[in-house]
């Protein structure tokens, strides 16, 4: 029997949570993550901590420390579990847009070259087995900087005439002529391979192009993991620095759980080559200024923050993403959390591990 979930990633944010999530549902899990976090962010971002809760937590879960890359130990592995895979959820990733600048060689291979490995081998040993690729809205560049954007008191908001004001910005939107970033630009090469994998050779696969991915399991730093490091910063008096915009910029925030919800109903009912916007939408988004005032109501204490004015190259000023494309082919799946809701479980569940550390 086919019962076997491959995540990558799976000391990560959405690479844990999908692991609890299909653990619960029956699944054996196996996880590949190296904890690279650790390389590209410093010791305070390592995963090891999620990992050992994972296998303390989670009997059928086996670790395996590997990186996406290495070919051999990718396909020997997948020689082992050919028979018994049922889904493949890829996670790994190098996700900072400031930290690709320094290494674009390392960003590049872990991000295009590491997807391309897995694809190839998936191709070779199990092609009927769904392939869920967690992609990025920063596929579509600055782009969504030139959308008609008002400013507002606390945040920026997009013009109410406009056809994204309602349910935010769907998959129509170009990714060509922007400024992507190197990340950006590996992402979009990793989600252009899964999508032609899926068109071209008839596999299920899927891209969804998160916005702010969330939720407790977050080793947040400061290039990555927004609402986590905000919060951890709020909890400990730990320095924030907000870049540019006017701290008015706009994010949509999904929690894991419903993130990974969503791909167990792809799982349920997959498709080929599909693309997906997926993030908290009109349900749930913030500012920074607000998502920093949400924090200093929970902790009750002033968060540290100091204002630079130059913003992140590529950066967003205002993103929600309309995912009304998933919702018409999966009408079951439904969010559950709010950017409130979301900053207290990572405050309640986090606060003695940061304190403990700081």
């Amino acid at each position: 029997m086919r019962n076997v979930v491959l995540i990558t990633g799976s000391a990560g944010l959405i690479g844990s949570e999908a692991a609890r999530f299909f653990a619960d549902r029956g699944h054996r899990i196996v996880g590949i993550d190296n904890d690279m976090r650790k390389y590209l962010f410093g010791t305070e971002a390592s995963t090891e901590w999620n990992r050992n809760r994972l296998s303390a937590d989670l009997p059928a879960y086996r670790h395996v420390n590997a990186d996406i890359r290495d070919e051999a130990a990718m396909g020997a592995l997948f020689e082992e579990l050919a028979s018994d895979l049922c889904l493949i959820i890829h996670t790994a990733a190098q996700p900072s847009h400031d930290w690709a600048a320094k290494e674009p060689l390392t960003d590049f291979t872990i991000n295009a070259n590491g997807t391309l490995v897995l694809l190839e081998l998936t191709r070779k040993h199990c092609p009927e087995v769904p392939f869920i690729f967690t992609s990025t809205n920063k596929v579509y560049g600055d782009t969504p900087n030139g959308l008609p954007l008002v400013e507002k008191a606390e945040r920026w908001e997009i013009d109410e005439s406009h056809p994204f004001f309602a349910h935010g910005i769907d998959e129509t939107m170009t990714i060509d002529q922007s400024m992507h970033s190197l990340f950006g630009a590996s992402k979009v090469a990793a989600d252009m391979l899964v999508q032609e994998y899926g068109r071209y050779f008839g596999m299920k696969t899927a891209c969804f192009r998160g916005g702010c991915l969330t939720g407790p399991a977050h080793s947040g730093t400061q290039l990555h993991g927004f609402l986590a490091y905000l919060m951890k910063c709020a909890a400990t008096g730990a320095p924030y620095t907000v870049f540019g915009y006017g701290g008015k910029q706009v994010r949509d925030n999904i929690h894991s759980n419903d993130l990974v919800n969503a791909f167990w109903h792809f799982f349920q009912k997959p498709r080929s080559g599909e693309v997906y916007n997926m993030g908290g939408g009109r349900h749930s988004n913030c500012s920074m200024l607000e998502a920093i005032r949400l924090c200093e109501d929970i902790t009750g204490l002033k968060l540290n923050h100091s204002y630079s004015e130059a913003n992140r190259m590529g950066d967003h000023i205002w993103w929600i993403s309309d995912t009304r494309r998933f919702e018409a082919h999966y009408p079951d799946w439904k969010r559950d959390y709010d950017v409130a809701a979301i900053l207290e479980e990572i405050y309640v569940v986090n606060r003695d591990r940061w304190r403990e550390a700081s």
